[in-house]
């Protein structure tokens, strides 16, 4: 343990060594895991070590290698959080929490759970503390291995207790706008829409021809572990349970840029108001985890080209380390021109095409796929990039009257898909050049019609620093553009402090009411941007137990300090999402939705940052042409028309 980086990921010995020390602690007693991961260090202690990793100094001595465990006690079902000290092999802390908080799901309980068809419970009660799971049945129209199971819906939602394993109770699920069944009713056969390749009932396109990428001289970026460098960029891959992918100590030509990137939490409340789907609203990253439904990724299918894979540990449900094969994978991509001019005047022209590195993560949330990547490119942008795909959760309703619903849409014989959004949230580290920044936000606006704007054409900028934590709103008519800038380095050619700015993703927040239990438990979804003075292990959007959570406890509360901000280790927080009203062309399998948020220098650099990056010439690309038709066409075949 002596070799690993501060911020390396779990190790398999590591889980077996946390498992001992708490049977050492429980005698006798079986506990149940929920979690084994890293706890990350303290920011403070680690700083001194990554920064003289960054400037090639003899580093000091590391922080403690800690980790953190989730666990139930079998004999009474009390749930612990402890921490652990791997260097010196003993228990830090071992603290039962609150009985009305429920862990996240582990990876045992979901199998078990998934024989029954599991959905999250959600919440509607605030007394209820048991541990639940709604359960959504389908009709399995065949037992090909990629039968659509969401095509089929029954009208029938058992509901268990997650402990015991008993059933709570039987929901009918309504089949009507604003009826509530009472009993089932038989079952009226029809057809499954498949989008397995199999299953169609039509052929597969013949006129496509392969599409090889191939880097004959391998890739530009060197990996020794997990730390990362490629072109002037230098970072760590982290991975834990919950969040998944994170990129650690980000920095650009040996400058600082960002201590630490994530994407933080996520939720999808549904708005069909009919019971039980008023409960539908999953938290992807606090429920179960990125990590923990991170695909093992496909040479040749999910990533394409010269790929570097980084593999992940986690652990069951006895505490057995699984070694996660694949879950990361890190390539480059040709992504068109990053700047050219012909000088018109010559005839002379440069031209450099975009090279880009792209970490990418997939992971499989029962019916929806989502695919994160961070891509980095040679002019110092990062780009966070989400796209959905997947199958619609789908309900049954008694459409073959033509009746539809105003929250939903029909998109099978039988089936419904409701109206639901995914609401993410980006978590930033920022450090440029130093770890005490401020964040402000600048407008576009029109000049006053007065002396020094006689032709009503000027139009400047204002700027409102943030100087104490809170939220603040996005404005497409207002061009608003958040920013964090370093108050304490000047750019000497633009005279204003050197900083990145967050090209956002304006989206719709959260359409739930106020004082309903959607918005209580997603307070992060309904502003936009958040800012909080930083604090250790406040790393979760809507709170570290978001399970049958009754409220968060997350950014809203660290934001409603009313801390200091400004000219200090500070976090900016971004909420950005999709609204989806499903298409029928989202059904059988959904075409990728894309969205996209980015960090650009913003005066952090006296000018282009890409301006060394060789020309694109065909001696080096290798371009080919496409062959023209083998004989000449006559005039009239060239469209000449005779007069």
């Amino acid at each position: 343990m002596a070799s690993l980086h501060p911020f390396d990921p779990i190790t398999c010995a590591e889980i077996q060594l946390a498992v001992r020390i708490l049977e050492s602690a429980f005698p006798g007693i079986k506990l149940r895991y929920k979690r084994i991961d890293l706890q990350e260090p303290s920011k403070h202690e680690v700083i001194p070590y990554i920064e003289a990793e960054r400037r090639g100094e003899k580093c000091p001595r590391k922080p403690a290698r800690l980790l953190m465990a989730l666990f139930h006690r079998l004999d009474n079902g009390s749930f612990f959080k402890a921490l652990l000290n791997a260097d010196t092999k003993s228990l830090v802390s071992a603290k039962e929490l609150p009985k009305d908080v429920q862990g996240p799901v582990d990876v045992d309980e979901m199998i078990e759970i998934e024989q029954l068809y599991p959905w999250i419970y959600g919440t509607d009660n605030p007394q209820e503390s048991r541990r639940l799971f709604q359960c959504y049945m389908y009709i399995v129209a065949t037992d090909h291995p990629q039968n659509n199971q969401y095509s089929l819906p029954c009208k029938f939602s058992p509901v268990f207790d997650g402990i015991s394993r008993k059933l709570v109770r039987m929901d009918f699920l309504p089949g009507a706008a604003d009826t509530q069944s009472t009993q089932t009713q038989p079952w009226k056969p029809v057809p499954a829409v498949q989008y397995a390749h199999d299953l169609l009932d039509e052929p597969l396109r013949t006129d496509l021809k392969p599409y090889v990428v191939q880097q004959p001289e391998g890739a530009s970026f060197n990996v020794i572990g997990n730390a990362v460098s490629w072109q002037k960029w230098r970072f760590r891959v982290g991975f834990n349970s919950r969040e998944g992918l994170v990129l650690h100590n980000v920095t650009y030509d040996g400058r600082s840029t960002f201590y630490r990137l994530s994407v933080s939490e996520m939720t999808v409340p549904y708005g069909d108001p009919r019971a039980p789907y008023h409960r539908k609203q999953a938290f992807d990253v606090g429920d179960v985890g990125f990590g923990i439904t991170a695909n093992q990724l496909i040479l040749g299918c999910d990533c394409l080209g010269h790929i570097k894979y980084f593999d992940g540990y986690r652990s069951d449900a006895q505490g057995a380390p699984i070694q996660l094969k694949n879950v990361i994978c890190m390539h480059e991509q040709d992504n068109g021109l990053q700047h050219k001019h012909t000088n018109y005047r010559s005839g002379a022209a440069t031209v450099v095409r975009n090279r880009q590195l792209v970490i990418q993560m997939i992971c499989t949330v029962a019916n929806y796929e989502y695919i994160f990547a961070f891509i980095l490119d040679q002019a110092a942008n990062i780009e966070l990039e989400v796209r959905a795909t997947g199958i619609l959760s789908t309900v049954p309703f008694d459409n073959e009257n033509g009746q539809t619903v105003p929250w939903g849409t029909n998109v099978g014989p039988g089936v419904m898909a409701p109206f639901h959004q995914h609401m993410f949230s980006l978590r930033i580290d920022p450090a440029l050049d130093g770890f005490k920044n401020t964040v402000y936000y600048e407008d576009s606006v029109p000049m006053p019609q007065d002396e020094s704007n006689p032709y009503l054409v000027g139009y400047t900028t204002e700027q409102n620093v943030i100087r104490s934590s809170g939220s603040a709103s996005t404005s497409v008519d207002r061009n608003r553009v958040f920013k964090i800038r370093n108050d304490h380095i000047m750019n000497p050619i633009t005279y204003h402090p050197i900083a990145y700015k967050l090209q956002t993703m304006p989206s719709q927040m959260l359409l739930a009411r106020p004082n309903s239990f959607g918005t209580k438990r997603a307070q992060f979804a309904t502003r936009p941007i958040w800012v909080t003075k930083y604090q250790d292990n406040e790393l979760y959007a809507a709170g570290e137990f978001t399970n049958q959570s009754k409220r968060s406890d997350g950014v809203e509360v660290w934001a409603a300090r009313n801390d200091a901000v400004e000219d200090e280790d500070v976090v900016l927080w971004h909420t950005f999402g999709l609204t989806h009203n499903p298409r029928i062309e989202d059904f059988p399998v959904m075409p990728m939705e894309r969205v996209s948020v980015m960090l650009k220098p913003d005066g952090f650099f006296t000018k282009n940052p890409a301006l060394d990056v060789p020309p694109s010439t065909q001696s080096f690309n290798k371009s080919t042409l496409h062959p023209e038709p083998a004989c000449c066409a006559g005039p009239q075949d060239r469209g000449q028309v005779k007069l």
